[in-house]
């Protein structure tokens, strides 16, 4: 017997910012959350800034008009950030 595994298309519905968090509203009703700090430019973004964010391109990117900044939800989610965790301090 074949079995077909079909991957959900990853399609954000809505986008928001939360103490530095961005987090993604899918298609399929998960909630995703990222820390906005694992990436470069929104790493040096205001709060304000941050609170910005619009779901493009039909639900497949993330836009920072004012940052001229793009991302992917698919990268997102799969985890493709730009920089390291931060260290903890003990």
């Amino acid at each position: 017997m074949n079995t077909m595994i079909t991957e959900t298309e990853l399609v954000a519905i809505r986008a928001w910012s939360e103490k530095r968090f961005i987090y993604l509203e899918l298609t399929d009703g998960r909630v995703f959350g990222f820390p906005a700090d694992r990436f470069r430019i929104l790493c040096q973004a205001s709060d304000d800034q941050l609170k910005e964010v619009r779901v493009e391109v039909d639900g497949h990117a993330l836009r920072w008009e004012e940052l001229d900044e793009d991302l992917t939800v698919a990268g997102v989610v799969a985890g493709r950030f730009q920089l390291p965790l931060p260290r903890q301090v003990a």
